[in-house]
């Protein structure tokens, strides 16, 4: 463990501040970062102060006026060479993954690799930042659009993925020609300190300093001065919809832009002509990958009455042979939760689920060991249950019956959420149902696959209370952009628009 922390440059206690280079001095106190597989402390982390942040973001917006002027390829190339310095340290980053938020290695090692995919798909759009011509309806002009560098991004980031949420919106945002104010998640300081500094490293090899800015801080303070921060005008926030809310509400206020990418609930349905190989493996990974604390963990499973009694079955053996333990032990499939409030949570969704009327198929405890493990847990519900509206991060899948397509849809659209959705179908009439306006009302839909694992060239996110933002691929650079319509006369005359006529 101390190898892979020395290795990526992490001493004892860390600063929580860099604009550039660390900034060291007076701090707001430290916090721990602690191994949830044995909750034994890694590493002390000093928290900024609101001088530290002023320090930050003003370094941002100096960098800004110059990295802006940058040739888009120009900047491309350095997000490449970025991407390169992500490579040669994946497997030491992904352990560390493992060691602070308890994701196993090749989920660790994975979340590294989408950093290194954003980054190859951002050189390529570093040369597509296209714009739109139009034709006039005046004589001799010219009408078009383009796309200019927004200023000074500001990007939130939660535990379970402390490291390609930040890169999904960074390396996009740099090409753009914007930088970028990282404020991490305090339960993941260190894969923050040492994914900032090994993209620094690439920076100051290229002559250039405040582009990418980190600050480890408390909510209260630097999260509210980010928030109501004028020089930042994108905060791309993901979280919980109860932050999201706020978030959303104090940029708002500003006139600011954000990006949230808040909470979800998503449901897989199963129609009876389904492949149940692939459903079952669907189904598997995504209600208990990263032990079910991904905001496209699948909580739902609604299957067909039909073969429910088939399916069930199958279901509750696979959870049976999932192994629980230590992230970085080889055969492992679940690792912990993050914290103690993470297993009080589970707990809690459990015992609300059974007074409900919810009956447990498998699992439904906490595993007594060390550490933060659960049980994947499997519970037979009906959607009139309160607690299936709700999020808990942990392993847990309520399912549900249904006799008609239309039905499962109903139910899976009747929450408050809308991320990610699945059904496993053989039926092309079925699919394109669930993939029509009257479907599935989530950002994304997918059709024998399940609901995670979500490719970066696609835009990410979802609509109702998981905030309505899109990162990573297809257009999502919009965002990051600000939009100008340019019209030239190349005339002698002016004519006015509408036929408008007036002498002077």
């Amino acid at each position: 463990m101390r190898d892979v922390l020395t290795r990526l440059g992490l001493g004892t206690t860390n600063p929580g501040a860099w604009a550039g280079h660390a900034l060291s001095g007076a701090h707001d106190g430290s916090i721990d970062s602690v191994d949830p597989s044995d909750n034994s402390v890694l590493g002390s982390v000093q928290l900024a102060t609101l001088d530290q942040y002023e320090n930050v973001v003003s370094e941002a917006a100096r960098a800004f006026k110059e990295w802006r002027m940058l040739p888009a390829p120009h900047r491309g190339e350095i997000v490449r060479q970025m991407g390169d310095a992500l490579r040669a340290n994946k497997v030491d980053l992904g352990a560390l993954e493992s060691l602070e938020v308890g994701k196993i290695r090749a989920e660790g090692q994975g979340e590294v690799q989408e950093s290194i995919d954003i980054a190859d798909f951002s050189v390529g759009l570093s040369r597509q930042l296209y714009g739109l011509s139009m034709h006039s309806e005046r004589a001799r002009h010219r009408m078009y659009e383009q796309w200019h560098p927004l200023g000074v991004v500001g990007v939130i980031t939660a535990f379970n993925f402390p490291n390609a949420v930040w890169a999904w919106n960074a390396m996009i945002a740099a090409v753009c020609g914007d930088t970028v104010v990282w404020k991490p998640s305090l339960k993941a300081p260190l894969t923050a300190i040492a994914t900032h500094k090994i993209c620094q490293a690439v920076l100051e090899k290229n002559g250039w300093n405040g582009v990418f800015g980190l600050v480890i801080g408390r909510d209260a303070t630097v999260g509210e001065a980010m928030l109501r921060d004028p020089r930042i005008p994108l905060v791309s926030a993901t979280g919980s919809t109860r932050m999201g809310r706020h978030v959303g509400s104090v940029v708002a206020q500003r006139f600011g832009r954000t990006l949230l990418e808040l909470g979800g609930n998503n449901a897989i349905i199963v129609e009876p002509d389904a492949d149940l190989n692939l459903a079952v493996r669907g189904i598997t990974f995504g209600a208990v990958g990263t032990a079910g604390q991904r905001c496209t963990t699948t909580r739902r499973l609604l299957v067909n009455r039909r073969i429910a009694g088939e399916l069930v079955p199958r279901l509750v053996a696979a959870w049976k042979q999932c192994r629980i333990g230590h992230p970085l032990e080889e055969g492992t499939l679940v690792g912990p939760l993050i914290d103690a409030d993470a297993v009080a949570s589970f707990e809690h969704a459990v015992a609300e689920a059974v007074a409900q009327g919810g009956e447990i198929l498998v699992g439904g405890r906490r595993v007594q060991r060390p550490g933060n493990y659960v049980e994947p847990t499997i519970i037979r519900a009906n959607p009139g249950m309160a607690v299936c509206r709700e999020e808990t991060f942990a392993p847990i899948l309520y399912v549900m019956e249904y006799d008609t397509l239309q039905e499962a849809i109903d139910i899976q659209n009747d929450v408050p959420q809308g991320l990610s959705s699945s059904i496993f179908t053989d039926s092309f009439r079925s699919a394109e149902t669930f993939l029509s306006h009257a479907g599935s009302d989530c950002g994304i839909a997918n059709v024998n696959i399940g609901t995670s694992g979500a490719e970066i060239g696609g835009a990410f996110g979802g609509e109702k209370e998981t905030g309505g933002g899109r990162e990573s691929g297809s257009d999502s650079w919009k965002a990051y952009m600000r939009r100008q319509t340019n019209t030239l006369n190349w005339g002698t005359d002016l004519p006015m628009a509408q036929g408008i006529t007036f002498t002077v």
